[in-house]
């Protein structure tokens, strides 16, 4: 996969439009162990990211690491130990919810929106009524992207308008009315294009099934029985648990001008598509936990790794994102970025090699290089 697909990859599944800023790709000597990891962290940092955390598990153990600053105020170093808001890699704990459900008879994945969600998807084209759950889930509804209307980047994701937005709460209605207002993409079924208002309907369709929020179930069937006790559904919370590092953006499309202190924000712009917080020992734990079947029945981790064609060299399941790297190995997981934080979790296929890694900075580069390191280096 080039350096080209994984940015792009990278970009896409940003749960804001990636307000990023432009840096050349990194890459890393093979050196064996995590000794090319490591490299490839400390090149990013140098080509101007403030601060990288990763942690692997493979047959050796369990591997932290954490270069650059966390606090560029302060001086204070990046921990091994820091909670960060993960983005979209929630879109793999919903699936899984949703997955789960499905094991347990309450949905199918076939079943429209508008069975669950009568008149919430329609105007301008959009009908939920031949929109099924499992095309909301590997983004083949043609369902509109909100984070890319031009009057929300604006509003969020820009300098002026997040400084002014950046603690109101907006609801999942909302954040659907502003994907109506436009054209679907394409019919569904009939393509494949990333969009977060997918999993903001995914959330609201868990809701409708259980009678509760998604995130308490995602708190009730994942976190708690994994025991992550770094990861939670922030919902409307600001501030991001201790321990944890600052995130910064610069909140425009240029490279150049002042970076601004981003870290505390209200999740609700993202909600089931992106508001989750986790710490890299956790996503490991997480997704190992996934393709070892402890959270899924054989049937439904098989619909899950069902892939459709994505970005070049990339492949997208439920939740999943599929991809072969340049050595041949072939990983799953899910990347994610929203305001100053920048994430990939990946495994593979078997769950022993795992690797969990954040930005805590804009970044265009080429953030893969990382996980070619850990996979590819000998």
């Amino acid at each position: 996969m080039t350096a080209r697909a994984r940015t792009t990859l990278m970009a896409a599944t940003a749960v804001a439009l990636s307000i990023a800023v432009a840096g050349p790709a990194v890459a890393a000597p093979a050196t064996g162990g995590h000794d090319a990891t490591r490299r490839a962290m400390e090149a990013a940092v140098t080509a101007g990211v403030p601060g990288v955390t990763a942690s692997a598990r493979d047959a050796h153990g369990t591997w932290s690491e954490a270069v650059g600053t966390g606090d560029l105020r302060t001086g204070e170093p990046r921990s091994e130990r820091d909670r960060y808001r993960v983005g979209s890699i929630t879109k793999t704990f919903v699936a899984t919810v949703l997955l789960q459900l499905e094991a347990e008879g309450r949905l199918s994945l076939d079943d429209t929106v508008d069975e669950w969600l009568p008149g919430v998807v329609e105007g301008n084209g959009h009908d939920g009524g031949r929109i099924t759950v499992r095309q909301l889930l590997n983004h083949t509804s043609g369902v509109y992207n909100y984070t890319a209307d031009e009057e929300f980047v604006r509003a969020y994701f820009l300098e002026d308008g997040f400084f002014e937005h950046r603690y109101d709460t907006v609801t999942p209605r909302e954040l659907v009315a502003v994907a109506m207002t436009h054209e679907p993409d394409f019919a569904p079924g009939a393509g494949w294009r990333y969009s977060n208002t997918n999993y903001v309907l995914a959330g609201m369709v868990i809701e409708e099934v259980t009678g509760r929020p998604y995130g308490d179930e995602v708190r009730r069937r994942v976190i708690e029985p994994l025991k992550l006790r770094a990861t939670s559904v922030p919902g409307t919370r600001t501030t991001l648990p201790r321990p944890s590092s600052r995130a910064y953006s610069k909140l425009a499309g240029a490279a150049t001008g002042p970076t601004y202190d981003v870290t505390r924000l209200n999740p609700s712009i993202a909600g089931a598509a992106g508001e989750m917080i986790s710490s890299s020992a956790d996503l490991n734990r997480f997704y190992t936990a996934l393709f070892r079947g402890r959270l899924l029945p054989a049937e439904q981790l098989a619909e899950m790794t069902t892939t459709v064609p994505a970005e070049p060299g990339v492949e997208y399941g439920l939740g999943l994102i599929k991809r072969r790297l340049d050595c041949g190995v072939t990983v799953w997981g899910h990347a994610g970025g929203i305001h100053g934080s920048s994430s990939e979790a990946v495994t593979t296929r078997d769950g022993r090699h795992a690797l969990a890694f954040n930005f805590n900075g804009d970044w265009a580069g080429d953030s893969g290089a990382v996980t070619e390191a850990e996979f590819c280096a000998k």
